[in-house]
């Protein structure tokens, strides 16, 4: 045990400074945790720009050094693709963000936050912590996805305001029937498994679908309910094999950490029992319905909890409400990056489809982009926001709202009326792809402001590099369109 007091300070503490003093006191608790909870190994991870987690396993002995001095990792895990393939020049002087800036694949330094730690039901003896990345002198880097969402927290507390968050996930879980791992199945990125339904689906919320789904659905409950995360709800979606876990409300960051813990776990217990997990928004599988991330959204007072979105009279909407709406509209197309990074994404704004296609708002209308579900007196008035697809980095998605809708509150924007009928209006429609979602990301001065310069020119290459990997890649459809036409 540590001693209390002024020692129980010190002992953490670095020239770096990497943890505050309020953070050192949690870290102690932490210590004198994994003793008692026989903790042998901790995993700590970051989540990259992706949102995916990476890091390092390290011996329970070794996490009071973690703390105190950081843990080294390879800056090219920063400048990875979605084929994990390092798409930034390394080997040259200057990659873009000044010279020897990320250069020669060297180290970058990741800090364990002590307040995120959990021990994991599934690993034996291990424990899991989530980290902030820093350059290695220990100062902060504009490429940290976590302490972007910080600061656009701050920013928003700063005028007295707080978004709270309610998720809703939709995922599959499918059998394993081969797991393609010849050693010719291996590649940037390696053969997908063959996999075979659980449910046939088709029959939305039916309990005779939960309950084929109720193996797999309770083990993950159960997981989730041990590491803290707060399950409200399973469902049966439409989809075969679809599930969707709802969660309930929270702030943003701890909802991001709770994102990335609940997509991490729910691979890993899948994995553990032959399943696999996918957060991908439409597979290509027979019969598939895409999967969408629906973020609930108010804000309240920072100082008291007040509601600010709820409306003084029927078919109204606050200042507040009226400016935040306005807000995520006006930034939706060059928002999509962030809501919606991957090439498949797009395929899911589809007409009909409880999906929207257009930006767009409406009362209680599961067609338009976002929801709204406000009443005169209703303590839980909230828009929901169904534009993100599951695979968005849950940082950089909780950052674009908390940026756009506080942007329509500053300005005093006024939203546009409901739409009634979301697939016939005459509102702008959504990108089509990830090109066009590109281009307006790196047309936006909103963005170079409210992110960076550097962050949203880094984001950009990576994401370009995906797209010209797609691009470059013969499709199916051309092969059969074209090889026996011509």
């Amino acid at each position: 045990m540590c001693a209390m007091g002024a020692d129980r300070t010190a002992d953490l503490r670095s020239d770096k400074s990497l943890l505050t003093d309020a953070q050192i006191a949690i870290a102690h608790d932490v210590l004198d945790r994994v003793a008692s909870d026989g903790i042998e190994t901790v995993r700590l991870a970051f989540a990259d720009q992706h949102g995916v987690l990476r890091g390092k396993t390290i011996v329970a002995g070794a996490l009071a050094s973690a703390f105190r001095n950081g843990m080294t990792m390879t800056s090219t895990l920063l400048l990875k693709d979605t084929a994990h393939r390092t798409v930034f020049p390394v080997w040259e002087d200057d990659i873009g963000f000044g010279a020897g800036t990320l250069t020669g694949a060297g180290d970058v330094l990741i800090v364990p936050d002590p307040s995120t730690y959990r021990r994991l039901p599934w690993a034996p003896n291990s424990a899991w912590l989530l980290c902030d990345v820093r350059y290695r002198d220990g100062s902060p880097m504009p490429f940290c996805v976590r302490s972007l969402l910080k600061k656009a927290v701050d920013d928003l507390a700063a005028d007295a305001m707080a978004l709270v968050c309610g998720l809703e996930f939709e995922f599959y879980v499918f059998n394993v029937e081969n797991a393609h791992l010849a050693h010719a199945d291996a590649g940037m990125p390696a053969t997908p498994p063959q996999t075979s339904l659980i449910a046939h689906g088709y029959q939305y919320l039916t309990e005779a679908r939960y309950d084929a789904l109720e193996p797999v659905m309770e083990e993950l409950r159960v997981a989730c309910a041990e590491v803290g995360l707060p399950v409200r709800s399973m469902e049966a979606e439409f989809g075969p094999s679809q599930c969707e876990f709802t969660f309930e409300p929270a702030d943003p960051l701890k909802s991001a950490d709770d994102t990335v813990l609940f997509r991490s776990l729910v691979k890993q217990v899948c994995a553990r029992k032959g399943l696999h997990a996918t957060f991908m928004c439409r597979p290509k599988l027979d019969g598939i319905m895409a999967s969408g991330w629906h973020m609930h959204q108010s804000v309240v007072d920072a100082r008291d909890g007040t509601n600010l979105m709820i409306p003084a009279a029927p078919g109204t909407l606050s200042k507040t409400a009226d400016g935040w709406i306005a807000g995520l509209l006006e930034h939706a197309a060059e928002s999509c990056v962030l809501t919606t990074p991957t090439v498949n994404g797009y395929k899911r704004y589809q007409p009909f489809q409880l999906a929207p296609d257009r930006i767009q708002w409406g009362r209680d209308n599961k067609g338009a982009m976002i929801r709204g579900l406000m009443e005169p007196g209703d303590p839980a008035s909230r828009i929901e926001n169904r534009v993100a697809e599951p695979t968005a980095n849950p940082y950089l998605l909780f950052a674009s709202q908390i940026l756009c809708g506080h942007d329509g509150v500053r300005r005093g924007l006024v939203a546009p009326a409901p739409v009634e009928n979301p697939y016939s209006s005459d509102a702008v429609s959504l990108p089509s792809s990830l090109i066009a979602a590109l281009e307006r990301f790196d047309a936006s001065d909103f963005y170079q402001k409210a992110l960076g310069e550097d962050f949203v020119r880094y984001l950009s290459h990576i994401k370009h590099a995906e797209w010209d990997r797609y691009l470059m890649t013969v499709s199916e459809w051309e092969q059969r369109e074209y090889f026996s036409l011509f």
